[in-house]
């Protein structure tokens, strides 16, 4: 069964974890006037849109979206680029968001593009963590943790009005 396909998390459960991570991002930045939440593309950026609407639902925080864009096969000679004007960016706090942790690569290159600006506190949070880092990146919020093999593959679809994560 090379192509079979396991369940990990319903809507219900990825919602559930939206909700408390959207908490958890409120209380850990309750003073501040506004909250940056920059998903990277294309997932990531899906996945922040959620948090920054329950956001926006459960605080008085002005939470502004942003997506960055990022050659994740060759971060390094390609130029990364952000929705926003970076300037935005200038003594705030930024959420980076990505769907799914594999190795950290792609987040660990949007620190990268992210540290060029003079923010006043960054985060990053993560639906599914797999355990498997190959970047010394860390994870401030994440939804699941789950130590899978390195042959597996976790992926995280978003249809319409639902949300479901497969590991296969």
């Amino acid at each position: 069964m090379p192509n079979s396909k396991t369940l990990i998390l319903n809507n219900d459960q990825i919602y559930q974890k939206i909700n408390r991570i959207s908490y958890q991002i409120f209380e850990d930045n309750y003073t501040e006037k506004e909250i940056i939440v920059v998903g990277i593309a294309k997932n990531g950026y899906l996945y922040a849109e959620k948090l920054a609407k329950q956001l926006s639902k459960i605080s008085n925080i002005k939470i502004t979206l942003a997506q960055l864009t990022i050659n994740k096969d060759n971060p390094i000679n390609s130029d990364s680029k952000m929705d926003i004007d970076p300037t935005e960016l200038n003594d705030k706090v930024v959420i980076l968001v990505d769907d799914v942790l594999n190795t950290g690569k792609a987040l660990i290159y949007g620190v990268k593009y992210l540290l060029d600006f003079p923010i006043k506190k960054m985060s990053t949070a993560v639906l599914v963590d797999r355990n498997h880092k190959k970047y010394p990146i860390g994870t401030h919020y994440v939804g699941l943790s789950l130590s899978t093999t390195i042959q597996s593959h976790i992926s995280v679809e978003f249809n319409d009005h639902k949300i479901t994560a497969f590991l296969s």
